[in-house]
């Protein structure tokens, strides 16, 4: 029963994750994404977390490390590798976006040091909770 669904070998975390990522649809309509800079790789894929703006320069000194930042005069956009929005919600006024489809108008502000483009998803996830006031998702009480 090797090759029944069900029986047989379980399927790990990043297997799950990999065939997520394989489901998403390509590019709709030529939506052009972030580049990434020149002599960079995203062997995690890519997405983005966009900030209004104003709260960007408040987000940056609460990083341990600062990836890849694009601005667009409304917004600013942190290069997080792909699902880093599984089994949690960023904080309004945060918007996720899967794919990292970069609008109009839009410049690299900051270049990550390094080989990737990524802001880790996790300090970048408590620096927007704490500039935007919210209580991180684990940290709520549970109701039944």
């Amino acid at each position: 029963m090797n090759g029944v669904p069900g029986f047989g070998r379980s399927l790990g975390l990043d297997t799950l994750v990999r065939l997520r990522r394989g489901q998403r649809p390509a590019a709709e309509g030529g939506t052009r994404r972030f580049p990434v800079p020149e002599g960079m790789t995203t062997p995690l894929g890519c997405d983005a977390v966009a900030v209004p703006a104003r709260l960007g320069p408040l987000v940056v000194p609460r990083l341990p490390r600062v990836g890849c930042v694009y601005a667009d005069g409304t917004h600013w956009w942190w290069i997080v590798p792909s699902d880093s929005d599984y089994a949690l919600s960023w904080p309004a006024p945060a918007h996720y976006s899967p794919g990292a489809p970069m609008p109009g108008g839009a410049r690299l502000i900051h270049r990550s040091e390094g080989t990737v483009p990524y802001t880790p998803p996790i300090p970048l996830y408590l620096a927007l909770c704490r500039v935007t006031g919210t209580t991180p998702e684990w940290s709520r009480p549970l109701s039944a």
